[in-house]
């Protein structure tokens, strides 16, 4: 298992150009309330996929670090079984939305959409005031999403 741990943008280094703030630097700003945050869970279809899913998996982390909102991310891959996991905070969900749409984003999506087997996302408030989620509280969350009976297919459809 590989995991990037838990990385804000003041963080991120030299490719971060913004002026600071406190969405851009990560640093919560305790009056803003709660902060949105959002854990992914993606499997491959074939582990032929690996070299792109994480090819783009930092391109699409380096642009998120860098992107308008942006609190943090991690990231944790396990190759070998195809899986693969996304954890970041945002302060709020417009935030989350914008960064959806921008090209690193959009090009990860449209290529390696084909290649998934599975993927589930969950979102959640957070305090921003408090210290980053944790993989355990992600992961549960994506453990109760994913154990949630699903509705029937509408046969009239």
């Amino acid at each position: 298992m590989a995991t990037i741990p838990w990385s804000t943008p003041s963080a991120a280094g030299p490719s971060v150009t913004a002026a600071p703030t406190a969405a851009s630097t990560g640093t919560p700003d305790p009056s803003a309330g709660a902060s949105v945050v959002m854990v992914s869970r993606f499997t491959i279809t074939s582990r032929r996929h690996t070299v792109s899913m994480l090819r783009h998996a930092l391109r699409v982390r380096r642009a998120l670090l860098a992107a308008p909102g942006a609190l943090g991310v991690s990231l944790v891959a396990h190759p070998m079984r195809g899986e693969y996991w996304t954890l970041s905070g945002w302060t709020d969900r417009r935030a989350l939305d914008g960064f959806v749409r921008t090209p690193e984003h959009r090009a990860a999506m449209r290529t390696l959409g084909p290649t998934m087997a599975d993927s589930t996302f969950v979102f959640w408030a957070h305090d921003a005031a408090a210290q980053p989620p944790t993989w355990a509280e992600a992961t549960a969350r994506v453990d109760a999403e994913r154990s949630r009976p699903k509705p029937a297919p509408d046969p009239t459809a």
